[in-house]
Parts: structure tokens; C-alpha cells; sequence
């Protein structure tokens, strides 16, 4: 069940804001188009709740986004 993964990763980040801004950003991007958001959020959670707290849990922020990406993000925020 979802809510066993997110108690789990709560105690991992316990900041339930954070916690869901992670999980949604590493969501779009492990997510593939041939399988259920469903599943990709349910290894995004299992990721975090099996991480360590000291370890690096940002999704990579720096990496560059196509242009199409950035158009559809920019048309999310609007």
C-alpha cells in the first residue's frame, strides 16, 4: 500500500512539503512512458524510504532540459 512507502520515506525526510516536492520532481523525471505513474511514484518512494538521511536525495537540478520540456514547465507555473 502507498502509505506504508510514504511513512517509510517520512522517516528518511520527515517534511511532508519536501518530501512531496521530491518525490514529484523525480517522478517526471524517472518516469517512462510505457509504464503507470502509479508504479514510477510507488519506485520514488521506495527509493527515498531505502536511502540513508546523510545521502544526497536532490534530484539532479542541474541538468538541462530540452525546449520542449522547458515549455511545458513553463506552462505549468503559469
Amino acid at each position: 500500500m502507498r502509505s506504508d512507502r510514504v511513512y517509510e520515506a517520512l522517516r528518511i525526510l520527515p517534511n511532508r512539503f519536501m518530501l512531496c516536492s521530491l518525490a514529484f520532481r523525480a517522478a517526471r523525471r524517472f518516469h517512462r512512458p510505457d509504464t503507470s505513474i502509479g508504479h514510477t511514484i510507488n519506485d520514488v518512494l521506495d527509493r527515498i524510504a531505502r536511502s540513508t538521511p546523510g545521502e544526497e536525495l536532490m534530484v539532479d537540478t542541474v541538468a538541462t532540459s530540452s525546449p520542449v520540456e522547458a515549455d511545458r514547465e513553463a506552462r505549468l507555473c503559469a
